[in-house]
């Protein structure tokens, strides 16, 4: 044990020179436990966790409030123990056991690239969600970033790591120590993964993001154990895919700081499992989140970003989607000429995307024909919106909306795609002054709103049917719609 206290304290830490831990004592008067209960309660989440090393008594207890710092995991379970005593959370840093800028809830998106950090972070963060999962209140106490405070921070993922620097669970002898992970349940995680993307698309973002996050944290976990190289990187890789299903399915309820900050985390382990196309693709939703908040000119940097990563390893299906958002992206700068280009060429590149399909990757299978047709006629709508409700580009989006939602309708596994496109094709028609064809899409998606937990679907209706009801609330159709909105929409779920 080279001397280590079987407690998990730091080596050489006594009592000489400490001075008395009073943020800990503080919390510890509170929770009303004796020392021995503590101790107890530390030993038993730590067998729960699988460190039967950790042997706690009371007599350490005493030296961690005389100032003594425990050793992971010991700060990382005083701290789960203390938030579920107090029904908030408490965190490390809150207890006096790290200094308080590392605090991963008040700290904005300019994080440390580092392996460990990008663990502890994930770490905290998704516990912290799971345990504040009520709707908006870890959201409010989170900042959206943008501007230079987001894209200068994004830039360094495509900064070389420097030589040498070992992984977060790289420790001693690790790489040559074999996985207490077996090839199968390796493979079932991956799988996991899968299915709950599977059922994001079906269902909306909010019927099952905490068990994403739930399974999130549970990664984490198990990057903080001791693993293989070859392991630690397919959980990087793991935690990367679900960290960015987290942010996705955050943003689709409306959860949008949580959303960047999942974003942002996912990055960190996409980086750090030394996928580019996989990072190329958080940044790809990251740039949607900014279309959607209104900042066209963020969107471009990202995706530009996305491009320049990932321009040599993406396949070509991640590459047309990548084009796709970057014509989102001039569309609402108001840049016909280049919106037009970069539409060309997710057309063009989208032709490759048959020839390498068993290279793609999982998380870009949801970039069908379908959903190349709704980007792009998306794109020719924002430009009819940016430029002043022009029918010209109305009536360029329109042949390839109706071509996405013909793809989408044969397409059970992609409910919420199909109905942003009905609502999507809703908004062409009232574009070229055609309220009754608009009431017919909007009612169609309508149906499917109601059967889907999905807030922006929900939103982009009500805002859709408000749109028709100022120009043409005269038409008997437009008057019925509205009386069904109110009926059949739920109102904002909790997110789950």
């Amino acid at each position: 044990m080279g001397g280590v206290p079987v407690g998990g304290s730091s080596a050489g830490a006594g009592n000489a020179g400490k001075r008395p831990n009073e943020q800990l004592g503080s919390w510890f008067a509170r929770s009303g436990w004796s020392k021995g209960e503590l101790a107890r309660q530390v030993n038993r989440r730590a067998r729960q966790m699988g460190a039967h090393h950790i042997s706690t008594d009371t007599s350490r207890v005493r030296r961690w409030l005389d100032g003594e710092n425990p050793r992971e995991p010991i700060p990382r379970i005083l701290s789960e123990l203390f938030s579920e005593r107090f029904g908030a959370v408490v965190a490390i840093e809150d207890l006096g056991l790290r200094a308080a800028h590392q605090s991963p809830s008040v700290s904005g998106v300019d994080l440390p690239w580092a392996g460990p950090q990008t663990v502890s972070l994930l770490s905290e963060f998704s516990r912290s969600d799971l345990m504040l999962a009520r709707r908006g209140f870890l959201g409010s106490s989170l900042a959206l970033s943008a501007g230079p405070a987001l894209i200068e921070p994004m830039q360094r993922w495509l900064v070389p790591s420097p030589a040498g620097d070992p992984g977060p669970a790289e420790t001693a002898g690790a790489s040559r120590r074999p996985s207490r992970l077996s090839e199968p349940e390796l493979r079932l995680l991956e799988e996991t993964t899968k299915m709950f993307r599977q059922w994001d698309a079906q269902c909306g973002g909010g019927l099952r993001r905490k068990a994403v996050v739930g399974q999130l944290h549970e990664v984490t976990d198990l990057l903080q154990e001791p693993q293989p190289a070859a392991t630690s990187k397919r959980l990087f890789r793991c935690a990367a895919e679900l960290a960015e299903l987290a942010g996705w399915m955050s943003y689709d309820i409306g959860l949008q700081p949580t959303a960047q900050k999942y974003f942002v985390l996912a990055l960190h382990a996409a980086k750090e499992a030394g996928d580019k196309p996989l990072g190329s693709y958080v940044l790809s939703s990251m740039s949607r989140q900014m279309i959607h908040l209104g900042r066209p000119d963020d969107a471009l940097e990202l995706i530009h970003l996305a491009q320049y990563g990932s321009r040599e390893c993406a396949t070509a299906r991640t590459q047309a989607m990548l084009y796709a958002m970057e014509a989102r992206a001039y569309a609402n700068m108001g840049q016909p000429s280049k919106c037009k280009r970069a539409v060309r060429m997710a057309e063009d590149t989208f032709v490759d995307a048959g020839l390498d399909d068993e290279q793609d990757p999982d998380w870009i299978g949801f970039f069908s024909e379908a959903e190349l047709n709704g980007e792009n006629s998306h794109s020719y709508r924002d430009l009819a919106y940016v430029a002043g409700r022009s029918p010209t580009y109305a009536s360029l989006a329109e042949p390839v909306m109706e071509r996405a939602v013909q793809l989408f309708e044969k397409d059970t596994e992609h409910q919420r795609s199909y109905a942003l496109n009905l609502i999507g094709m809703a908004t062409v028609h009232l574009l070229k002054r055609e309220p009754e064809q608009a009431v017919d899409y909007s009612e169609r998606a309508l149906e499917i709103a109601g059967k889907i937990r999905s807030e922006r679907v929900n939103n982009r209706l009500r805002k859709t049917v408000e749109g028709a009801v100022r120009e043409f609330g005269d038409v008997a159709e437009v008057h019925d719609l509205t009386d069904q909105l109110g009926a059949k929409l739920p109102e904002a779920a909790e997110a789950v």
